[in-house]
């Protein structure tokens, strides 16, 4: 009984759809036409498997030898000396406090200078080598170029590109292409090849911030298909790939230490982020799913949800920009884009843009 109530809201056809659309209707499209399901999204988890496979070969067969073209080395961190104690006390905190260390110092009878190498080194020990994180982003580069590229070839001639309120007209009775299908299919596939990938890889101490958003990511995209969604869904996955091509680009050139290019790469990816998350998303993508979808098919439950998750990933671009501004505007006065991921001046996890490639979209 309970599992049928809680299937019931799931599936609630007044939560899902505008007044007088029911899950019958979508599942009877006219011949010759095909609505989203979301069994069609299944295929997104044996591709996911396909696109990591892939990386990997990605990684060992190009991009590795570009880093060895461009003279980046892998490697060998210092390790630490051997200490079980020590060791169990890492697993749980990397950087212990100075009671810990008080404790620690007494206990295995260290001085705390010595301890707060052991655990500098240790730490070192776990950061990826330059190499990793280079291959790393040129796998996220030729990814966001190749789909960036895949999905404006589609929209370029889809009506809703040059007039978004095309994205509701006759909603949710839109029949999908196969396009718009590969594209959805293949967004969805990278994020769960991500979310294996994080368990997989050198765990960075944005593994939980990154978790949450990997998951956030597909939640949105599920979510938008399922409901069908799919027009303004497009237009919200180009934009925010658009911006993440150039960060990838900037992240390779500072890799390679070709420092003027990093920089105005930098610069252009702050560009970029300003006109395609400051300036179209919600000038025009966020409007029409506020306003423009409110006058044509007017709100309904889900409308609520999907215009607050659109808000608050607005509210996070402003916040990402202030700080990418901050960045970008030492690179053009100082002349190098500096790394706020040091040990000496501790960084949230949006200023990790150029060291670390784990990075927030």
């Amino acid at each position: 009984l309970m599992t049928s109530y809680i299937s019931a809201w799931i599936w609630s056809e007044r939560f899902w759809f505008p007044e007088n659309v029911t899950w019958a209707d979508l599942e009877r499209p006219p011949p010759g036409v095909e609505y989203p399901r979301l069994g069609h999204l299944m295929y997104a988890f044996p591709l996911a498997v396909g696109v990591f496979l892939l990386r990997l070969l990605f990684e060992r067969l190009v991009a590795k030898p570009c880093a060895h073209i461009l003279q980046i080395q892998a490697g060998v961190p210092r390790r630490a000396q051997p200490n079980d104690v020590l060791e169990r006390v890492y697993q749980s905190k990397t950087s212990p406090d100075t009671r810990q260390l008080d404790g620690l110092s007494k206990q295995l009878d260290w001085d705390v200078r010595k301890l707060q190498r052991w655990f500098r080194i240790r730490r070192n020990q776990d950061r990826p080598s330059t190499q990793i994180k280079f291959c790393e982003s040129m796998w996220r580069f030729t990814f966001y170029s190749g789909i960036f590229v895949y999905a404006m070839r589609h929209l370029w001639v889809s009506p809703w590109m040059w007039d978004v309120r095309e994205c509701w007209h006759n909603y949710p009775f839109q029949a999908i292409s196969s396009g718009q299908y590969n594209y959805y299919v293949a967004e969805l596939a990278f994020y769960w090849s991500l979310m294996f990938s994080q368990f997989i890889d050198i765990k960075r101490k944005d593994f939980v911030i990154m978790l949450v958003h990997h998951l956030a990511t597909i939640m949105l995209i599920t979510f938008s298909y399922t409901n069908n969604m799919i027009r303004a869904g497009t237009l919200v996955m180009v934009v925010h790939d658009a911006s993440d091509i150039f960060l990838e680009a900037a992240k390779l050139a500072n890799y390679a230490k070709y420092q003027r290019l990093c920089d105005g790469l930098f610069v252009v990816f702050s560009i970029s982020f300003f006109i395609s998350r400051l300036v179209i998303y919600p000038f025009w993508i966020v409007y029409t799913v506020l306003i423009d979808s409110w006058e044509i098919i007017g709100p309904y439950r889900a409308w609520w949800l999907l215009n607050g998750l659109l808000l608050v990933l607005q509210t996070l671009h402003i916040i990402w920009f202030y700080l990418i501004a901050r960045i970008a505007i030492k690179a053009i006065f100082k002349g190098k884009v500096r790394d706020y991921g040091s040990p000496k001046r501790p960084c949230i996890h949006t200023f990790y843009f150029l060291r670390f490639p784990k990075i927030t979209r």
